[in-house]
């Protein structure tokens, strides 16, 4: 069977080769070593890419949201994405996200820092026009909502469930709905 995974993990050298070329290629590094030390050699990123792609349609959305153009367009028909993960094409997102099976989950954000970890039904959107901002090192869990032209700040845990449409003071853990702070470590 690890054959069989080897000639599979092959059909991605497209995807690897737009990766070479790309000006999101170290952003690309971020996501794909979000969990663990970086790898420096090309080798060993070529091989994790390649492989993370054949096996994660979910990081596989997220390389397409990183590398969108012409030619992704074309991967895309022959290794599609997982369409259960919508990204908004206006979204701006730093390094380092971690899809912890995001099914059903809306990235729809003015902007993301670095280090985003995801759980599945989570909802970033506008409201009347406006979209958040969320910090670095934030976690969103299970079916939380994040709404409106509000600020979530660094290193913030919104729990599971829980409706934010007010902004969150960096070190905050959010639970609840509506969401109300029930932790907030000091700066």
């Amino acid at each position: 069977m690890k054959i069989l995974f080897y000639i599979h993990q092959t059909l991605f050298i497209p995807h690897y080769l737009l990766f070479l070329n790309h000006k999101n290629k170290d952003v690309i590094i971020d996501d794909l070593y979000a969990l663990e030390p970086r790898e420096y050699s090309s080798t060993k990123i070529a091989l994790r890419l390649t492989s993370t792609l054949a096996q994660n349609k979910y990081f596989r959305t997220l390389f397409y949201f990183r590398t969108r153009g012409l030619f992704t367009n074309l991967l895309r028909l022959i290794y599609p994405r997982d369409n259960r993960l919508t990204i908004d094409v206006r979204t701006t997102i730093a390094g380092g996200v971690i899809l912890a099976h995001p099914y059903s989950s809306i990235i729809n954000a003015e902007k993301v820092g670095k280090n985003l970890y995801i759980n599945q039904l989570v909802t970033i959107g506008e409201k009347d026009g406006k979209r958040p901002v969320i910090g670095n090192n934030v976690k969103l869990y299970t079916n939380c909502t994040v709404i409106g032209g509000i600020t979530i700040g660094d290193n913030c845990i919104i729990g599971a469930g829980s409706v934010v449409i007010k902004d969150v003071p960096a070190n905050s853990t959010v639970v609840g709905n509506p969401g109300r702070i029930i932790n907030k470590l000091k700066d």
